[in-house]
């Protein structure tokens, strides 16, 4: 049997990140360094730092890292299933997923969109929906059911349709 301890000398806690100014480190270079020649050194991030959803200057630039799909279909998306729990987001990766979502006024069967944001151009062929649907068959069970063939197509022109207006909405704004 392996055991660790936790507990470490002083020397440990003085090296520690984040522990008081001045407190010396190794480097890279392989010689003692305070805070000040480790943020002269650079991050993980790079000089600039880390960019959300594409609001670093350098964007504008080439630069930077902000996500990595078309920012207006993203939202559109967001907004489109905002009736819907959403299970998990992810912006870099252009993915959306939803909770499983019962209708009030259709209380028997219940539904789930993953939305898939392809691209970084606002074209239809940037945006793929996936529609699962089930149908309550028992006390807590669920059985999958077909999906209205238009369902998918309706789903994905309603977020090209919003994410053109959120475009057309910045182009406004950027104008005035």
């Amino acid at each position: 049997m392996f055991v660790a301890a936790c507990a470490g000398s002083q020397s440990d806690y003085d090296s520690y990140p984040g522990s008081a100014p001045g407190d010396k480190r190794v480097g890279t270079t392989g010689r003692s360094q305070t805070l000040a020649d480790q943020k002269r050194e650079g991050t993980l991030f790079g000089p600039d730092g880390f960019s959300f959803l594409g609001e670093d200057n350098n964007q504008q630039q080439g630069g930077g890292t902000g996500i990595g799909v078309n920012s207006f279909l993203w939202r559109a998306s967001l907004d489109t299933l905002s009736f819907m729990p959403l299970n998990s987001a992810d912006p870099f990766g252009g993915v959306i997923i939803t909770d499983w979502y019962s209708p009030p006024e259709t209380p028997n069967e219940r539904f789930k969109i993953t939305g898939y944001i392809l691209g970084t151009a606002l074209r239809s062929d940037a945006i793929k929906v996936s529609v699962f649907r089930q149908v309550r068959v028992g006390t807590d069970q669920w059985a999958d059911a077909v999906v209205e063939p238009g369902t998918v197509t309706a789903m994905e022109d309603s977020i090209l349709t919003r994410a053109r207006q959120l475009r057309i909405d910045s182009a406004t704004a950027q104008s005035q």
